[in-house]
């Protein structure tokens, strides 16, 4: 049977996922509309034979969100491959878009035997630690910016790697109200952020992305990721070495560019 435009597309994106290879722009029709995209992501993702280790909330800048005139942000499957430990290099492209500075969660497998939705009554009780992660972003495509959800939904979410900092226990501080930094000091380059720029606080986010995964009808059985989303915003990457990313209260993550 012949294949449509949509296998076509996938198979290349997977292609260039799999073998960390550069494309040529997917054609727009899955990209200018994000229910197209979240078509497109949901293919790829199903042909990618690596463990999902969890999941990513993008494009949770309420600025952003407004601008491109979208009404919320979305997720992504992260894959085992890109999820490494801080310090380690990451090779970038001229396709990558830049370097975020997050929070993270880890969340109990039980959460997946919970019927209802989750509130912010009920969150913590499936959170079990967190902790500061960098991701970095960018195409599998040669394109550059980002002009719709669905440049970036389309190509897997746009993540490259994830580095996780040192992981903490969950506890309940002031996580609408942290400041962030990150910085790399061979270039003078230091960008301030804070965590209430992360669609309302990261535990809202997470919220949404769970709920999400229950509108979806995903269960992982075991424990898992979330990603909720930059704190400074995509910081361009202005120059190679080593980027320090610090949150106050839950401590710093590393990444070397190269």
């Amino acid at each position: 049977m012949k294949k449509t435009l949509l296998e076509k597309t996938a198979d290349k994106l997977v292609n260039a996922f799999i073998n960390n290879k550069i494309i040529p722009p997917i054609p727009s029709k899955f990209t200018k509309k994000l229910s197209e995209a979240q078509k497109l992501r949901k293919l790829c993702e199903s042909k990618i034979s690596d463990p999902i280790i969890g999941f990513k909330a993008a494009g949770t800048g309420i600025p952003m969100i407004k601008k491109l005139k979208e009404k919320k942000p979305f997720y992504a499957s992260i894959f085992k491959n890109n999820f490494i430990k801080s310090g380690l290099k990451v090779k970038i492209n001229k396709s990558t878009l830049g370097i975020e500075l997050e929070v993270c969660y880890l969340v109990k497998k039980s959460f997946f035997s919970l019927k209802d939705l989750i509130t912010m009554n009920n969150i913590t009780k499936y959170i079990s630690h967190m902790a500061p992660c960098i991701e970095v972003i960018g195409y599998r495509q040669r394109k550059k910016g980002i002009t719709s959800f669905g440049d970036l939904c389309s190509d897997f979410g746009a993540n490259v790697k994830f580095l996780i900092g040192k992981k903490q226990k969950y506890k309940k501080i002031n996580i609408g109200n942290l400041k962030t930094n990150i910085s790399n000091k061979k270039i003078k380059h230091s960008v301030d952020g804070n965590t209430n720029t992360v669609y309302i606080n990261p535990l809202n986010t997470l919220g949404f992305v769970l709920n999400e995964l229950k509108k979806d009808k995903i269960n992982l059985n075991k424990d898992f990721y979330v990603f909720t989303g930059s704190t400074v915003g995509v910081v361009p990457i202005l120059g190679k070495g080593l980027y320090t990313g610090k949150v106050t209260s839950l401590g710093s993550v590393k990444a070397i560019i190269h």
